[in-house]
């Protein structure tokens, strides 16, 4: 038998008291199954610290223990810290204390201390001491049909600032807390709802604003506890902070006004319609609150001494009611059971239970009949509930009810068994009945894991208390007068809106459609730059950028315009064409505000990590200033963009009010810093280009001079335009190992993420090493398992709890000899050159032909250093040559064909290794990216198809009228997805390039112009077996047209295949007689895409020639009127020319065609 004490406190004054346990300890006997001490402090008190020990002049001490706590001993809750630990480290002998100040007091009566682990040389044993102070509280007690009104003292009231606190425990999902509304339609309503409070409030008025000042916000879960919460409401005018249980949401209010305006009344409990007391507009509060203030007011204190600005509705009573409802929690989803006695010869059966869940699958009861005979089953399948009633070991019958039970949520079951017939029910939803009958014979697969209580059988309640004694049936892993349910998604840990799901045990984190991937969709899927992307291979184009990474700002779509000296990003806005403005003065101003495609977070993260922006500005004038003659005010300026009034309209010289004829010292009046200031009535150019990186981008822009007679101005403020990366190839080379960069304590409360490239020759070293209080992360290099390890950049993320980083080490291991650069730390890109420059043995940058900016080795050709120079890998890409930039291309002949089998899952075959195959698959599921190029004049015609071993396949083939079809069968039962992105004949002797990239369900497709589509499922294709280019003979459930095209096979020109990281045609050409590639027919390796190329060079430049020709012709006609006319001509309009020579894409459309290198995809994240 447990050993139970009752202690209490020395003082009842707010100072910290302590008690001690006298003796030589408490030690339960060891067939006792109830080992816990428990404590009866005699009334509710304040604790805040706790203390053991060990049994005196014993072996017998306990080393870990769990604290719970409850107001009646009988309904327990498990103390946890800040960061969800549940248990607190005991002794490691009989004699020491170890002492624990709790991260948040508890007011209760009774402590219970549950031993987890003990001496392993001796048994339990605990002295506790426990430290806090008296706690009053006025206390009220609502029964569900009853509610308190604050009324005041005038017909309404009128704030701009609210405070309520209170403290609360329910012994229902949903009710009333607080409710106030106005006539006008402001309103503030607190409402628990499903175990979630939800704050409501609306400050505008519902008739000329609707909705325009509403606001909800939703926190907490699980808190029909029966446990006490904490709730605090803090509004100043549209800002409201909402806490429950210390956590908070800020959140503000929309519309106009900032007063919250309250008729009458405050309403706690319930919401009375008028008139009509002890009715209810929705469901009222059962249960007690306690501390109940509102702006200073206490309510509870107004309402027991019967003051007259409070009336009550209903029984309200001043002492809180405890619920009898105990609870059990199964602890094991293998081997938890709770075994009670049933009368095997009864004819009819009855039970009734309540459970709580977050597991979709488990046994809830399982129930012999009718002497073994017969057997009763009750199964959580999927969410809902499955009630077989097995005659036989092959006849059954079953009911399936109910939907979404495993929420989380009390759920009420109540099973009826009478003669032939059986019924079900949940949560009083009318019951679903069934007869025997033969329908086949179901197994459970897992116990169940959850909270059970009130549970009923033969109309007799099961009495949890005789359980534990071993007086009423038997059980096993269970812990009783406690529901163990923890919501792991509060807080959600899942980043960047990922959805968070759960289960007993864990959480799961669903990252489609955010951009991000890794348990807590942590890591961004997209590159940080435009100058990444040309690392990967990549061509101009529109891409996806994540500049800030794991950060919290999601990626953006820009330009890349991808030249061979510098990689420039683009950022377009809403109004890049020239516009015409008259009639503008500074009272009555042209005003264009700027909105571009990103936001102005992320515009700021991308120019900062630029190494330099700019953005043209061309303004055309004719009697129109942008400075007053007289004093210089500015009539004319633009706004930077944190709101900032500029007035230079060139250069990188801010402050100085001055155009860029001024820079240039070339006005054509020096009498003023700009071409328009002289006031002329033509035309005019002040046309500059705006280069300091902390002003861009404009955000707004002025015109306030045109209205004048024949006064007029014509600007175009031009995209943003940037290039550099100043973080990727940040670098630091390490000569010495004692050697190392020491960068300031870092703050990280759960979790960081660490990245970086390097390179090294030695073959070990540490590199990299996080030092906290007690735990620390050291990232080393061992040995190099590979020889390329060691000659070539990789890139390593870890994840740690971290307070100080060291690059390389400042302990006694080995340090690091080699480069690291581009070192990101939870987003934050380290400047390693910067703090190179005063450590001795380390310096800025990393030499090597394979760390220079410039792109060495093209089409995703990895660049590998040598001894004496650098060579191209060219294993990944379709291209060939030195630089990875010479096609190869093959010419099909009738009949002919190229097909590459899988002999592993296609998930393994993409990858060096099965460990990074599986990384690759969780982070990308369902992504193919496909890119070639083809000439023929043949239809119709297959071009490329791939097939899996589940009868999946896609297939990209040429039409009987030439147009380009993708198809997409990955659901065999269904239709499958086609796609026409080109109407035009392709069949036309012309070579063509066609890109082609899925994520999920969009699928990205460029043929000349960019384009998008969506699938119908997201569904990856499964266990490839084979791709082919060319002629397909038949094959079980592909579509006629396809096979259609298939038999006709391919004639023409195949170039630079490429299908994620394989080059099937390539390797067509290098691995003949491989077992992996199989060639039919005639195949010859030619030129034809690079002759293509070039006949539409040399038709080009013919045209050219021509056009000059005649172009010399006519200037030789005009020669004299040019001359007479130059100097007006060259002010004209004609000066304004367009300098942005990147396409446009159309704005619903913006293809991503980004084919990711093998550099990514090693990185796998661990949540800790």
């Amino acid at each position: 038998m447990s050993v139970c004490m009752l202690c209490k406190l020395m003082s009842l004054q707010c100072t910290p008291s302590v008690f001690v346990l006298g003796g030589g300890g408490w030690a339960p006997e060891r067939t006792d199954r109830l080992r816990w001490l428990q404590v009866d402090l005699r009334e509710r008190v304040e604790v805040t610290a706790v203390a053991t020990q060990g049994r005196f002049g014993s072996p017998d001490w306990v080393t870990s223990y769990m604290l719970l706590y409850s107001d009646t001993g009988r309904a327990w809750k498990q103390f946890r810290q800040e960061d969800n630990i549940g248990t607190f480290p005991g002794n490691t002998n009989s004699d020491g204390t170890v002492h624990h100040k709790l991260s948040h007091s508890i007011r209760t009566r009774f402590l219970r201390f549950l031993p987890v682990d003990w001496s392993p040389g001796g048994w339990m044993g605990l002295r506790v001491e426990v430290y806090g102070c008296a706690y009053k509280s006025d206390v009220a007690d609502f029964n569900g049909r009853s509610s308190l009104l604050y009324r005041f003292n005038q017909k309404s009231t009128s704030t701009v600032k609210d405070v309520i606190s209170l403290r609360f425990k329910s012994q229902r999902a949903d009710g009333v807390l607080v409710h106030g509304e106005g006539q006008r339609g402001d309103y503030i309503t607190l409402e628990l709802h499903k175990g979630r409070l939800s704050l409501h409030i609306n400050l505008d008025d519902a008739k000329m604003h609707p909705s325009s000042g509403h606001v909800s916000v939703f926190l907490g879960s699980l808190l029909d506890d029966q446990h006490w919460h904490s709730v605090l409401i803090e509004r100043f005018n549209k800002q409201i902070n909402f806490t429950v249980d210390r956590l908070t949401k800020h959140v503000r209010t929309g519309g106009l006004d900032d007063s919250l305006e309250v008729d009458y009344e405050l309403s706690f409990g319930g919401i009375p319609l008028p008139g009509k007391p002890g009715t209810f507009l929705r469901k009222n509060f059962h249960g007690c609150m306690e501390n109940l203030y509102y702006n200073g007011v206490n309510i509870i204190d107004l309402a027991k001494r019967r003051k007259p600005q409070i009336y009550s509705v209903g029984n309200v009573t001043f002492t809180c009611s405890e619920p009898q409802l105990v609870s059990a929690t199964f602890l094991s989803s293998s081997s938890s059971f709770l075994s009670l006695p049933l009368d095997a010869a009864t004819e009819t059966l009855s039970v009734t239970f309540q459970f709580q869940t977050w597991n979709r699958e488990g046994m809830l009861l399982s129930a012999w009949l009718r002497r073994e005979s017969e057997r009763l089953l009750l199964l959580l399948v999927h969410g809902q509930l499955r009630l077989t009633h097995h005659r036989s070991a092959l006849q059954s019958s079953d009911i399936v009810i109910g939907q979404a039970l495993s929420d989380g949520q009390w759920h009420t079951v109540s099973i009826s068994m009478g003669g032939f017939q059986v019924s079900l029910s949940v949560d009083d939803k009318p019951p679903s009945t069934m007869q025997l009958k033969d329908i086949g014979c179901r197994n459970p697969t897992m116990a169940y894991q959850g909270c059970m209580r009130s549970v009923i059988i033969n109309n007799q309640p099961i009495n949890f208390n005789l359980v534990q004694q071993g007086l009423l049936g038997n059980y096993s892993k269970l812990q009783f007068d406690i529901c163990g349910i923890r919501d792991r998604c509060l807080p959600n840990y899942c980043e960047h809106d990922g959805e968070c799901s759960q289960s007993w045990n864990t959480f799961f984190c669903d990252c489609s459609g955010t951009g991000y991937t890794g348990a807590t969709c942590h890591n961004s899927i997209f590159e940080p730059s435009c100058e990444a992307h040309r690392l990967t291979g990549s061509a101009s184009g529109f891409f996806s950028i994540d500049p800030d990474g794991s950060g919290p700002l999601k990626s953006t779509v820009v330009y890349c315009n991808i030249t061979d000296d510098k990689v420039w990003t683009v950022v377009n806005h809403n109004s890049t064409e020239m516009v015409r403005v008259q009639g503008s003065s500074l009272q009555k101003p042209h005003v264009m505000k700027f909105n571009y495609s990103a936001s102005l977070e992320q515009l700021r993260t991308l120019v900062s990590k630029s190494e330099q922006c700019q953005q043209e500005v061309v303004y055309l004038c004719r009697k129109s200033r942008l400075f007053n003659t007289w004093d210089g005010t500015p009539l004319s300026w633009w706004l930077d963009r944190a709101g900032e009034r500029r007035t230079y309209w060139g250069g990188f010289l801010p402050g100085v009010q001055q155009c860029a004829c001024s820079l240039d010292e070339n006005c054509i009046d020096m009498n003023h810093f700009c071409n328009c200031d002289a006031d002329r009535s033509s035309w005019e150019n002040d046309t500059g280009v705006l280069s300091y990186k902390e002003h861009l981008p404009v955000t707004e822009i002025l015109i306030g001079d045109t209205n004048r007679s024949g006064s007029e101005a014509i600007y175009r403020v031009g995209s943003l335009h940037c290039y550099g990366d100043r973080f990727l190839w940040n670098a630091a080379s390490f000569y010495q190992e004692s050697s190392y960069l020491h960068f300031p304590t870092l703050q990280a409360e759960l979790s960081v993420d660490t990245s970086l490239y390097f390179k090294t020759t030695a073959p070990s070293g540490v590199f990299l090493e996080h030092l906290g209080t007690k735990d620390f992360i050291r990232v080393e290099l061992s040995s190099c398992i590979l020889t390329r390890c060691c000659s070539m950049s990789h890139r390593t993320l870890t994840s740690s709890m971290v307070q100080r980083t060291t690059l390389c080490t400042a302990s006694r291991q080995r340090g690091f000899l080699g480069c690291i650069r581009s070192l990101n730390i939870n987003g934050m890109t380290l400047d390693l050159e910067e703090r190179a420059k005063m450590t001795p043995g380390v310096s800025s940058g990393c030499p090597g032909h394979c760390s220079s900016q410039n792109s060495l080795c093209h089409n995703r050709g990895k660049c590998i250093e040598k001894s004496s120079g650098y060579v191209c890998d060219c294993t990944h890409s379709a291209y060939g040559g030195p630089n990875c930039k010479k096609e190869v291309s093959v010419s099909f002949e009738s009949g002919s064909s190229v097909t590459y089998t899988f002999q592993e899952p296609f998930s393994v075959m993409r990858n060096h290794s099965r460990q990074s195959s599986a990384i690759f698959a969780q982070s990308s599921n369902s992504r193919e990216s496909i890119a070639f190029s083809f000439l023929t004049t043949q239809t119709p015609a297959m071009l490329l198809t791939v097939n899996t071993y589940h009868q999946q396949y896609m297939a990209i083939i040429l039409a009987h009228n030439g147009s380009l079809q993708i198809w997409y069968r990955l659901n065999r039962d269904k239709e499958p997805d086609i796609f026409t992105p080109m109407s035009l004949n392709l069949a036309n002797g012309e070579l063509h390039r066609v890109q082609i990239h899925r994520e999920g369900r969009d699928m990205y497709v460029q043929v000349n112009t960019n384009l998008k589509y969506s699938l119908s499922t997201d569904k990856e294709l499964i266990t490839i077996r084979s791709l082919t280019l060319g002629k397909v003979t038949g094959r079980a459930g592909v579509d006629e047209e396809v096979l259609q095209a298939g038999s006709r096979g391919f004639i023409g020109c195949l170039s630079s295949v490429q299908f994620n990281h394989l080059a099937p045609l390539k390797a067509a050409i290098l691995n003949r007689g491989s077992s992996l590639v199989n060639v039919l027919g005639n195949l010859v390796e030619s030129n034809c895409g690079e002759l293509a190329d070039k006949s539409s060079s040399r038709s080009l430049s013919g045209l050219i020639a021509a056009v000059v020709l005649i172009t010399l012709c006519a200037l030789g006609v005009m020669t004299r009127f040019l001359y007479r006319h130059r100097h007006e001509r060259t002010r004209q309009m004609a000066s304004v020319k367009e300098k942005d020579h990147q396409p446009r894409p159309e704005l619903r459309y913006r293809a991503e065609l980004d084919l990711h290198s093998a550099m990514r995809d090693s990185r796998k994240e661990y949540f800790i």
